[in-house]
């Protein structure tokens, strides 16, 4: 299938967006939802693996603070369980060069991309997920498509189609690119901001340089 590679540019290029790092932050998120189950269990090792090695120390040691003031009653264990979710998530974006901006409600629309792929893991089916992103895909390579060489036709014509024509290959080269560079190099996930930046639509600079 020649269309899998393209599916796996754009599936990677999505996990890097800007709501994966609210995914995480989120009271109902994997990192917090990981922290309530090992603080039930009194059991840390499961939390250790949302940070690097280097931060383990700190974890272990606010872990075990935790437990100790959650004993004294509902209101210390309330306290003391939102310090140490803050402390884990806190460590775990710095673990990806990303900034901590506090912990995030439950139930944020994190719009298709994400819930498909968490439901992907649990069914073992990615089906759903290839086509929900050749779904977004395709139109954006289309639209560009068309654009580009509709206007290269007319760029003989007088210099204003000529800069019309320009615009519309670089913004086409440049979203192209963008996707591509977004799965092929680097943790998508620290770098949401940057591909989001990447796979906007181009403007093109005053000379038409690129």
């Amino acid at each position: 299938m020649r269309k899998l590679p393209i599916l796996l540019t754009i599936l990677l290029a999505g996990l890097g967006a800007l709501p994966l790092s609210a995914h995480c932050d989120a009271l109902d998120g994997p990192v917090i939802v990981t922290a309530r189950k090992a603080l039930a269990k009194g059991d840390v090792n499961p939390v250790l693996a949302w940070v690097k090695a280097e931060d383990e120390a700190q974890i272990r040691a606010a872990f075990a603070r935790t437990l100790k003031v959650g004993a004294l009653g509902p209101e210390a264990k309330e306290l003391a369980e939102t310090y140490f979710f803050e402390t884990l998530v806190r460590l775990h974006r710095a673990g990806e060069g990303a900034p901590y901006t506090g912990l995030k409600p439950a139930g944020l629309d994190l719009g298709p991309a994400i819930p498909a792929a968490d439901k992907a893991l649990a069914s073992g089916d990615m089906k759903p997920v290839f086509e929900l992103m050749h779904s977004v895909l395709k139109p954006g390579l289309e639209a560009r498509f068309k654009e580009t060489r509709a206007t290269r036709s007319e760029a003989p014509t007088n210099p204003a189609s000529g800069r019309k024509a320009v615009a519309a290959y670089v913004d086409f080269l440049h979203y192209v690119d963008g996707v591509y560079q977004a799965a092929a190099g680097g943790s998508a996930h620290a770098e949401g901001a940057e591909v989001e930046a990447r796979t906007a639509p181009a403007k093109p600079e005053p000379h038409h340089q690129h």
